[in-house]
C-alpha cells in the first residue's frame, strides 16, 4: 500500500489520550488532511462503542487509527482481525510496548509520519482462551504488578511506575504449581510468575525474549521458578533484555500452542495490561492475522 491507497480513516481515542495529546494530535490530524486522507475523529468512551464503529463503516475506510495506550489499542484486536481494515496507532500510553515492537519510538510526530507513508505490514496477534493481545500476557507476579499500576503511580512515576510497581508486587510474591504444555508436550513445575508473548516488549520496555519478533509465528513464554527477592532483583537484567534463557532459575520455551492448568487454584491472566481470564488458559498464536501502518521491517527492530 502507498499513501495514495489511503483516502478514508477512522481516528478513534478515548477521552484522556485526547487530553494528553492536545495541540499535537490536532497537528498531525491537520498533516494527514493536507495528504489526502479524510479523518473521521470518534472519542469512544467504550471497547463496545470502538468497535461498532469500526464494523458499520468497514466498507468505507481504508484505515482505522487508534490513539492510546496499551490497553486502549489492545481492546480493539478483535475487531480489527475481524473487520481486516488496516490499522495504525498512535502511542499515546505510559508504556507503548506495542509501538516499540513495531520500531516506533513513541513521538506523535513520527507516527503521523507513518500514516502517511502508508507502508504496511503483517503482523501476529496472540489469543488466550477468547482474548486477542498484541504483547504479552501473565499471571503470577506480573499480574500483581499490573495491579499496583493504579492511574495516581502512573501519574506520580512517569515512566518509572512499571519499577514502582514491581518492587512493591515483590512484597506480596507467591509460588504456585502450574503444568504448561507446548505443542502437546507437558512440563509440569512451580512457579512465581509466567509470560506468555507474541510482541517482544512488555511491561514499558522489558523484552520477552531476545530473540522475538511480532511476526514471527511463534509465543514466547517464561516461567521464573520460586526464588528470593534479591535472587529476583540479580536476575531483572536479564529480564530486562530478553536474556532470561541463559539463567537456570527461569525456564524458557517457543511454541505455537500452549496450554497453562493451575489445578484447583484458579489465577487470573492479564493481557496487555488489562485483565482477560483466569486458568485454565489456552494460548494460540494467528499468524499473519492483521496488516499495520510500521515505519521499517519488524525484522530490524531491536
Amino acid at each position: 500500500m502507498n499513501r495514495t491507497d489511503i483516502r478514508q480513516a477512522l481516528l478513534i481515542t478515548n477521552p484522556k489520550a485526547r487530553q494528553c495529546a492536545g495541540a499535537q494530535l490536532d497537528e498531525g490530524i491537520a498533516k494527514l488532511e493536507r495528504a489526502g486522507i479524510e479523518i473521521e475523529r470518534l472519542v469512544s468512551k467504550s471497547p463496545e462503542e470502538s468497535r461498532r464503529a469500526v464494523l458499520d463503516r468497514k466498507e468505507r475506510l481504508d484505515l482505522v487509527i487508534v490513539g492510546g495506550g496499551d490497553g486502549t489499542i489492545s481492546s480493539m484486536a478483535g475487531t480489527m482481525h475481524e473487520s481486516g481494515l488496516v490499522l495504525a496507532i498512535l502511542p499515546l500510553g505510559t508504556a507503548n510496548d506495542l509501538a516499540r515492537s513495531l520500531g516506533l519510538t513513541g513521538e506523535l510526530d513520527e507516527a503521523f509520519d507513518v500514516i502517511v507513508s502508508g507502508v504496511r505490514q503483517s503482523i501476529d496477534l496472540g489469543m488466550v482462551n477468547d482474548h486477542y493481545f498484541f504483547n504479552v500476557a501473565h499471571l503470577g507476579l506480573g499480574v500483581q504488578v499490573t495491579e499496583e499500576l493504579s492511574d495516581e503511580v502512573k501519574k506520580h512515576w512517569g515512566v518509572f511506575s512499571y519499577l514502582k510497581a514491581f518492587f512493591s508486587a515483590l512484597l506480596r510474591i507467591k509460588q504456585f504449581k502450574v503444568t504448561i504444555t507446548a505443542d502437546d508436550v507437558p512440563h509440569r513445575q512451580r512457579s512465581i510468575q509466567i509470560a506468555v508473548g507474541n510482541g517482544r516488549y512488555y511491561g514499558g520496555g522489558n523484552v520477552i525474549d531476545e530473540k522475538k519478533r511480532i511476526d514471527d509465528g511463534k509465543l514466547s513464554l517464561y516461567s521464573l521458578r520460586p526464588q528470593g527477592v534479591w535472587e529476583l532483583l540479580t536476575l531483572a537484567p536479564l529480564l530486562r533484555d530478553g536474556r532470561q534463557r541463559y539463567n537456570a532459575r527461569v525456564f524458557n520455551l517457543q511454541a505455537e500452542s500452549i496450554t497453562l492448568t493451575t489445578g484447583r487454584k484458579v489465577m487470573a491472566i492479564h493481557a496487555d495490561g488489562e485483565p482477560v481470564t483466569s486458568t485454565p488458559a489456552h494460548f494460540k498464536v494467528l499468524p499473519d492475522a492483521l496488516e499495520i501502518l510500521a515505519p521499517k521491517p519488524i525484522s530490524l527492530v531491536e
